[in-house]
């Protein structure tokens, strides 16, 4: 049994958690890609929406990797180990 299907709660919490990071990185590179500064049209205003996309992005991308890291984590309650009787002496 692997560590996933013993906590689901965890993992669907953590999941859940790695979607809003990616959703709230969107919604921040929609409002980069839809600023509009008061009389400006050129220049960099609006570009702090695009570091927190990017920021948010990443952090989104490790959470997704640790979380489905865990899917491949070895459970070691499931190990069978199997020892051969000692050999008669003669």
């Amino acid at each position: 049994m692997s560590y996933a299907t013993k906590n689901k709660k965890n993992v669907f919490g953590s999941i859940v958690g790695v979607i809003v990071l990616a959703a709230i990185a969107v919604w921040q590179f929609y409002l980069f890609v839809t600023f509009q500064a008061a009389g400006d049209s050129i220049g960099q205003n609006g570009t702090h929406h695009l570091w927190w996309s990017i920021v948010l992005a990443v952090l989104a991308f490790g959470a997704a990797f640790l979380v489905f890291s865990v899917f491949l984590r070895h459970d070691s309650d499931d190990d069978l180990h199997i020892t051969s009787a000692p050999r008669a002496r003669v």
